[in-house]
């Protein structure tokens, strides 16, 4: 068997594309198509490579196996290389949306990099994006990026996490326009510990209007100082903070 039978029998036995292979071998899908064709062959680096790949020699490789005096003992000898290939999966739609396929799965030992409309990868970027690193409109991941994030640290329009940053943010750090939190900083905030530059309900409140167990501000309400009614809350927020949105009032009058 030649050497472009055998590279594309083996190429097909792992059940890579062309594309796939000349990515492991950072050469084009082109070099890979010319290689298996027979119009032209590879380098001896490159050869050297895909023997580690393929876990056989190079004699075996190129057909050469009748000065190969030991092919046994060369095909079985492990690679570590080969092995964390291998511990790889990756799919990847034949649909695209513009540039991106609309679904692109790739995770493995090795940091993998999925790009679509729906992706999943050690590092997934997409509209809706899932993995340890990821960045989408729908984000979830351990650090995640996006409008509608989850994740252990996560920045967004709407953003739940340990440590959360964005408009709307919940998380035991919240830091957002509308924070709710262990600790809560922001426009309007809510939490043990909650710090705003208008409204803050929570343990301690810091804010011009402040409600809580200790509160500082200029309009202060100590709940456990006297019962706190929420026309009295309401008169403040008028003198102090007219523009609040109705629904934080809402929320308030269900608080108090």
């Amino acid at each position: 068997m030649t050497f472009h039978e055998k590279l594309m029998q083996l190429r097909r036995e792992h059940g890579w594309s062309q594309e796939q292979l000349a990515e492991q071998l950072g050469v084009t899908r082109q070099t890979v198509s010319k290689w298996e064709l027979g119009s032209t062959t590879p380098e001896m680096n490159k050869l050297l490579e895909m023997s580690r790949i393929f876990g056989i020699s190079i004699d075996e490789l190129t057909g050469n196996t009748a000065f190969s005096a030991k092919p046994q003992e060369t095909a079985a000898v492990p690679e570590r290389k080969p092995l964390l290939r291998q511990l790889t999966f990756e799919y990847k739609s034949k649909r695209m949306i513009g540039r991106l396929p609309l679904v692109h799965i790739h995770i493995g030992l090795l940091p993998k990099v999925a790009k679509g409309v729906f992706a999943i990868g050690n590092v997934a970027i997409g509209g809706c994006a899932l993995g340890l690193v990821s960045a989408g409109v729908l984000s979830l991941g351990l650090l995640a990026v996006g409008v509608l994030v989850l994740g252990a640290l996560a920045a967004g329009v709407l953003s739940f996490g340990g440590i959360s940053a964005g408009i709307l943010a919940v998380g035991g750090v919240a830091l957002g326009v509308f924070a709710v939190g262990g600790v809560a900083c922001g426009v309007y905030a809510l939490g043990g510990c909650a710090i705003a530059s208008q409204i803050a309900f929570g343990g301690y409140a810091s804010a011009p209007v402040a409600i809580g167990d200790a509160a500082e501000g200029m309009h202060t309400f100590l709940v456990n100082d006297a019962p706190v009614t929420y026309e009295a809350v309401e008169a403040a927020i008028e003198q102090s903070c007219p523009h609040t949105p109705g629904f934080v009032k809402r929320l308030l009058e269900g608080l108090v």
